[in-house]
């Protein structure tokens, strides 16, 4: 009985080694991709540098994986040596046999979980090394260097918003923090909705049901509306167009493949500044905040 205890209570502690493992994985990751942010796309010298750095960081942490879980299977010789010595040569020779078998059949198990994962592993890695080098000649990684040129001459780099139905929302609430606005994205998608309903007929010709075709009707357009505020649905030129009116200021839209989009030009104030990125996620468009180019940016683009 004791033996299938000390069974469980190894393969538990192997458990919350591999999940801290794991933990650890997740934020390396995390950590390279805001080291990749930090290095300017145009930057070859430097991104090549990352590259060794980023390769020498994860071999130092698999290493230590490696010997920790190797570590792991150690204390059970010992203790088992220790206990058995006072019953004898018959019994020691018989527990040591019984324990070497448990400790073969358990370390087999575990090679078995860790071999499988370490495959699971290597073929992810290999997908996103895939995918990386695809997207160097992809339209997503041209219109990233697009912007980033177009940005870096206006001393400007792109901050990244998260890509949940709120992008553009949230890429207008970071851009007002910086002018000590705290108007906020439930705010700001109540008082698009509520400018809209309060304005339909500049709206609705700009709405038809996909469907059939035709303009929406008044039930529609409040259906519409609703969703705007209440949802994560998508904001577009319609709800910028709303909020320029709200918030009395232009929102300017810098795009890739074309000259930037002012919209509310006629409030001549400072522009909100968004960066518009057709090929951001495999969900299709997306929206950005900008902010100042960091000092290490800017003197690689000069």
């Amino acid at each position: 009985m004791e033996e299938i205890d000390t069974e469980e209570e190894e393969e538990e502690e192997e458990d919350e080694l591999l999940k801290r493992h794991r933990k650890e994985k997740k934020e390396l990751q995390a950590k390279i991709q805001g080291m990749k942010n930090a290095v300017a796309k145009n930057d070859k010298k430097r991104r090549k540098q990352l590259v060794e750095e980023v390769a020498k960081i994860e071999s130092e942490l698999e290493l230590r994986h490696e010997e920790e879980l190797q570590q792991l299977s150690l204390p059970l010789d010992k203790s088992s040596m220790v206990e058995s010595s006072t019953n004898g040569i018959a019994n020691l020779e018989l527990e040591i046999g019984n324990e070497k078998e448990i400790k073969q059949s358990r370390v087999s198990k575990a090679q078995k979980r860790r071999e499988k994962k370490a495959a699971q592993d290597k073929e992810r890695e290999e997908r996103i090394a895939e995918a990386d080098i695809e997207n160097l000649k992809g339209a997503r990684h041209l219109e990233n260097q697009k912007l980033a040129e177009i940005l870096a001459a206006r001393k400007l780099q792109i901050k990244q918003i998260p890509s949940d139905g709120h992008c553009m929302y949230k890429a207008i609430e970071d851009q007002l923090q910086t002018q000590s606005s705290l108007l906020a994205l439930v705010e700001l998608r109540a008082q698009a909705a509520e400018y809209m309903r309060g304005h339909m007929d500049d709206f609705l010709p700009f709405l038809t049901n996909s469907n059939t075709g035709d303009m929406y009707t008044p039930d529609e357009f409040e259906k519409y509306c609703h969703e705007v505020a209440h949802t994560v649905a998508w904001g577009g030129q319609l709800e910028l167009r709303a909020l320029s009116h709200v918030l009395k200021m232009p929102m300017e839209v810098i795009q890739a493949d074309s000259t930037p989009i002012t919209i509310g030009e006629e409030y001549g104030k400072k522009p909100i500044i968004l960066v518009y990125m057709r090929h951001a996620y495999g969900l299709g468009e997306h929206y950005n905040s900008v902010e100042q180019l960091n000092e290490a940016a800017t003197e690689d683009v000069s």
